[in-house]
């Protein structure tokens, strides 16, 4: 089994930053990607943005490109996503997760850690 935990939530004030870390455990595991995704209050989970391990080629979410950066931590299953200019939207719980079978295919998920921008 695989686990996926993060940590590095916090509440902070709009225009700050912050940077969340996604730790895997378990049983050792080779994945095509790793992911950030978040889910504001009341609505759906999105996509934030990835890293694909054989190149480190990333890509991201419209709405974050040039304030969110994802980052593979040495050459363990260690994820990292550096949060800069945060603003009141970017409230949410914030998921890491492995893609094991395939690209795009995210199939080992964390709890999650809550971010709070206030205005």
């Amino acid at each position: 089994q695989v686990h996926l935990v993060e940590s590095g939530g916090g509440t902070v004030q709009a225009g700050q930053s912050l940077r969340l870390s996604c730790t895997a455990s378990g049983r050792t595991f080779s994945a095509y990607e790793m992911g950030w995704f978040r889910q504001p209050p009341g609505k759906d989970r999105e996509f934030v943005g990835a890293i694909r391990w054989i190149d480190g080629r990333t890509s991201y979410a419209d709405s974050v490109k040039g304030r969110f950066t994802v980052s593979r931590v040495g050459t363990k299953n260690t994820l990292d996503l550096q949060i800069n200019s945060l603003k009141p939207e970017d409230t949410a719980v914030y998921f890491c997760a492995a893609a094991t079978i395939g690209r795009g295919q995210y199939n080992y998920w964390g709890q999650g850690t809550q971010v709070t921008v206030s205005s």
